[in-house]
């Protein structure tokens, strides 16, 4: 698989960038802050989400993945048993453990440089489990190869998502999608 790039700066988002945002999971975007990750097609396909809703609410996930092709083709290794077999290794492998510890703390980290959300976890199980492998994507997209190990991983397990172009056009109508994704 092609490896979508890392965006190595977080970019403010553009009103074509809420457009895509509202297209992809049909409803304005809550706490926006920016855009994390850009899909090779062009569209956000990971957003940073402030820790705090405009409400006050608490909003620990803090990358937001918002491609529908990719949280499908993630949904489809879900249901494939992805999430039980990583857990099962963390608890079998030191290294791996460590790894994604350090991944759980980096993902504290620029959460809390935005806002400390006292007593709240990461997101996606971390540190001890893997709860949720679409925030382990959008933390490793956000963050570029290297920090979470599992997220890298199931990256390199999803198929090229953006190769069909874009999965929405955030010109007021949805991409064209076929079935299946």
């Amino acid at each position: 698989m092609e490896k979508p790039p890392p965006q190595t700066e977080h970019a403010p988002p553009t009103e074509a960038d809420i457009a895509a945002f509202k297209e992809q999971l049909g409803r304005p975007p809550r706490g926006l802050r920016a855009i994390a990750h850009r899909c090779p097609c062009g569209n956000p396909d990971v957003v940073e989400t402030a820790p705090r809703l405009e409400d006050g609410t608490p909003f620990p996930t803090l990358y937001y993945l918002t491609c529908p092709r990719a949280a499908s083709a993630i949904g489809t290794l879900e249901a494939e048993g992805v999430m039980k077999e990583m857990t099962a290794r963390l608890a079998e492998d030191e290294e791996l453990a460590a790894a994604y510890r350090a991944a759980h703390e980096d993902y504290i980290a620029r959460r809390d440089a935005i806002e400390v959300l006292e007593g709240f976890p990461s997101a996606g199980g971390m540190p001890d489990r893997v709860k949720c492998l679409h925030v382990l994507v959008g933390h490793s997209l956000a963050a570029g190869p290297g920090v979470n190990p599992l997220g890298d991983e199931t990256i390199a397990m999803l198929p090229e998502w953006w190769r069909k172009g874009p999965c929405v056009s955030p010109c007021g109508g949805a991409g064209q999608q076929e079935d299946g994704e």
